[in-house]
């Protein structure tokens, strides 16, 4: 069955189509990662995107519930050159086309994924709409012109209401953004008490829970949006030992004064080099993020830049100079990808307890 791509440019690409029979508008995106094609689609980052996969061959080992970065993905669709016809794996529970039509997504096979990635490259993201009928071209393109995607997506994705992951020691709190399932493991693997607490909290709300510290997740969209949760990790991060990855990056960002803006294509796979400015050392690095932060916006008294993006030197980590507080742009969860980073857990479980040795 025939399948389409339209894109806002009035770009038209053919190919099969594959998961869910729907027509769905997002914001096409692309990911250099080579494996790991099931926790980017169920990646909360990716809300509203249409994702296309540069390795020319997805599915080949099914889909299974371990995996999973959140039980409801919410892409808007999946693009590849080659759909696997014969899935085979010991951890298999389904096939990736019949998760994606459970799921109410649509794929699309078969196209020129590098002709696709390179326009992305040169002209930014785009737009763009998954159909199987073109018959009108021209008013397909003035929907998409209109249309704004990820305009107040946290929102969408975010919990509505406070759960727990228990565990034992230490009481953390997280903001959800749009997190995912690997950082609850990480804490998890810390002796964290965790309370998963909705993005509209505010920060009386945090302070009343007592915790130990706070960890702003990751999540879809643009920060600057996020004026509450701006106003509320400044008052936190006054009280609490803070980490802030990716959205929460860039929120941290936000509340100590620095900007943000929407890069040309953004960061998006599991290959992405990082230094760390004090040690030199270099990391290889999960990220999913179309905004960054604005080198020559962050007040130097208050952050510091702690890292680094090795090929376009975008800012990957900030700490704050007078609270026990710091972020990066990147995943150290990193499902799927390197664990190179995975120390900085760690760090802001190091943290957090010399906070409390502090206060005993």
């Amino acid at each position: 069955m025939k399948r389409y791509l339209v894109l806002e440019d009035g770009t038209v690409f053919a190919g099969e189509a594959f998961g869910a029979q729907t027509t769905t508008i997002g914001e096409v995106v692309f990911t250099t990662g080579m494996t790991g094609y099931q926790e980017s689609i169920t990646d909360q980052s990716y809300a509203n995107q249409i994702l296309v996969f540069t390795n020319p061959l997805i599915g080949n080992y099914g889909v299974n519930l371990d995996d999973a970065e959140s039980l409801a993905p919410q892409i808007k669709g999946v693009i590849c050159y080659q759909l696997a016809r014969r899935p085979s794996s010991w951890r298999m529970q389904d096939t990736l086309p019949n998760y994606l039509t459970q799921n109410h997504i649509p794929g699309l096979q078969g196209i020129d994924t590098r002709q696709l990635v390179r326009k992305l490259r040169e002209h930014g993201t785009l737009r763009g709409m998954l159909t199987d009928d073109v018959t009108n071209v021209a008013t397909l393109v003035d929907q998409l012109k209109a249309a704004h995607p990820t305009a107040g997506i946290i929102a969408k994705v975010s919990t509505k209401s406070a759960y727990p992951n228990p565990g034992t020691k230490r009481n953390i709190v997280v903001v959800d953004f749009g997190i995912k399932h690997s950082i609850l493991r990480e804490l998890a693997k810390r002796d964290c008490n965790v309370i998963v607490l909705p993005c509209t909290t505010t920060a009386q709300q945090i302070i009343n829970l007592h915790p130990d510290g706070v960890l702003l997740s990751n999540g879809p969209g643009d920060p600057e949006e996020m004026t509450d949760a701006v106003k509320m990790v400044a008052e936190v991060e006054k009280h609490f030992p803070l980490f802030g990855i990716c959205m929460g990056h860039q929120i941290f960002a936000l509340a100590n004064g620095a900007q943000t803006y929407k890069m040309k294509f953004g960061h998006r796979g599991f290959n992405h080099p990082v230094r760390d400015i004090a040690t030199g050392q270099i990391s290889f690095t999960s990220q999913n993020h179309g905004y960054a932060v604005a080198k020559d916006s962050i007040d130097r008294e208050q952050l510091m830049v702690t890292h680094e993006e090795v090929n376009d030197g975008t800012v990957e980590g900030l700490r704050h100079k007078r609270y026990p507080a710091f972020s990066v742009q990147f995943h150290p969860d990193a499902a799927p990808g390197p664990h190179d980073a995975d120390a900085l857990f760690d760090d802001f479980i190091s943290m957090v307890d010399q906070q409390k040795e502090a206060q005993n």
